[in-house]
């Protein structure tokens, strides 16, 4: 019976010492795609990287286009081919048949190399951003003082009830001007 008791008061000592050290501990949080949404540097790689897509999907619409005009030749041919001319309209179909097979092979093999391209692009355009944002962050919570700092706009935070919004700070601390600070939830 001692050593229960020795251990409830044990207990009890740990839980209000986890509270205390609980109870120093800062929150704070901060939605992050407001704060990416309103910095200039995402504004500038947002437009840099709709060029760059817009590019490639004009290459791809030129080769398709292309195809196009083949296939469309290829129909004309079918339609004036008699018994007549059968030898040498049949060769030429079948040269066109071949140009089509191979255009259709290249424009699949571009809209690949397009993709990996536009990954690379948004990869090279949008990781200094994120970064800054990052370091912003950080670099406010620890002028703050908070422990822990968490982001409303991902999954994952289902309920948040206080703590503080950084949002201006962080704005602030990247020079963006405006936005009023958002109320505490």
């Amino acid at each position: 019976m001692r050593k229960l008791v020795k251990v409830a008061v044990v207990a009890v000592g740990l839980f209000f010492a986890g509270n205390a050290v609980q109870a120093q501990q800062k929150f704070a949080h901060i939605n992050s795609g407001d704060l990416l949404q309103a910095m200039p540097e995402m504004k500038a790689a947002d437009a840099s990287f709709k060029t760059f897509q817009d590019q490639k999907e004009n290459q791809l619409k030129q080769m398709d286009a292309e195809r196009q005009k083949k296939i469309t030749s290829y129909q004309e041919k079918a339609r004036t081919l008699s018994e007549a001319n059968k030898e040498q309209i049949g060769k030429e179909m079948e040269a066109l048949a071949k140009e089509i097979q191979d255009m259709e092979k290249r424009i699949g093999e571009t809209q690949q190399k397009a993709q990996q391209e536009l990954q690379a692009k948004q990869a090279e355009l949008y990781q200094p951003v994120y970064k800054k944002a990052e370091e912003a962050v950080k670099a406010v919570s620890k002028e703050k003082g908070y422990a822990y700092v968490f982001d409303v706009s991902q999954p994952g935070v289902v309920y948040f009830d206080g703590g503080d919004d950084i949002l201006t700070a962080v704005k602030a601390k990247l020079g963006i001007a405006g936005g009023a600070p958002t109320a505490k939830k």
